[in-house]
């Protein structure tokens, strides 16, 4: 019983830790990934470089095209996107 007690401590930081520290980072990792998921053609974002445009074309899973410029355009990882600004609404139809 007494090796028990000796871990006691050990065990309660490393719970504090998970509520503290790994579980807020697995929530922010998860709505990063919703976000990304949910872009579309029209929407202003900022890359983690801290561009800003308005995606031009949704190209697959992995890559965007967003419009930096007028007839500027740039293929971006959409892993890369920091935030996004301003959501187009669906297109009714």
């Amino acid at each position: 019983m007494e090796a028990f007690t000796q871990f006691v401590p050990l065990i309660l930081i490393f719970v504090i830790m998970y509520f503290l520290l790994i579980r807020p980072q697995q929530k922010k990792l998860k709505e990063h990934k919703a976000m990304v998921e949910a872009l579309r053609r029209g929407d202003q974002v900022v890359t983690q470089g801290g561009l800003i445009g308005k995606v031009a074309k949704v190209k697959d899973d992995n890559e965007i095209e967003v419009e930096l410029a007028e007839g500027v355009k740039v293929r971006v990882v959409r892993s890369t996107i920091a935030q996004v600004l301003s959501k187009t609404e669906p297109a009714e139809g």
